[in-house]
């Protein structure tokens, strides 16, 4: 063999070897990434379902409403600095789903998986919320929570999109029976 053909059969070896790599590279950048969104994913759950945050949810969703009826409690909404959170308890959710919409906006999370999880509640707890962060934003600016915003948007967008969540198109679905649906006025 000429000089030439064994320089160029190594160059092409070389070729081969750094193109396998890469192609092995990349996909364990995949795995990495898949396994560190797997692990953002079930955090968040695991933070959802604490007994504090949960705690938050239901005065939010029971009690907010009539807390906001008070002009004392708007008051310490609207104030600049420090907000008690032993008070104010939907500040925990405000900075909850705040740390979501930053997740999603940043590309941290994949957003099927993440939509799929959240964005329901998302959408209600934005609708539940929206005059809380009015009030917070009187002084502070738009820049309040509008990661929780930029999430809201995007999980009605995707509800929109996904009427039927991620359930598999095509698939069919299971029939389910409501026994009660007469008896409670709903049919």
């Amino acid at each position: 063999m000429s000089a030439e053909l064994l320089g160029a059969l190594a160059e092409l070896g070389t070729f081969v070897v750094v193109g396998a790599t890469a192609v092995a590279a990349v996909i364990q950048l995949r795995h990495m990434r898949a396994s560190n969104q797997l692990g953002a994913l079930l955090a968040l759950e695991r933070e959802f379902h604490s007994d504090e945050l949960q705690e938050s949810f239901r005065f939010v969703q029971g009690e907010l409403v009539y807390k906001l009826r008070d002009r004392g409690y708007r008051a310490e909404l609207e104030r600049i600095g420090f907000i008690d959170t032993r008070t104010h308890l939907e500040v925990n959710v405000l900075n909850w789903f705040n740390e979501l919409g930053t997740l999603l906006k940043n590309g941290l999370v994949e957003e099927t998986a993440f939509m799929d999880l959240f964005s329901r509640l998302a959408v209600q707890y934005w609708e539940i919320l929206a005059p809380a962060i009015a009030i917070l934003r009187r002084r502070r600016g738009h820049g309040q929570y509008h990661s929780f915003e930029y999430l809201a948007i995007r999980a009605r967008k995707w509800l929109s999109d996904h009427p039927q969540g991620s359930f598999p198109p095509g698939m069919s679905r299971i029939p389910l029976l409501d026994e009660w649906l007469e008896e409670d006025g709903k049919g």
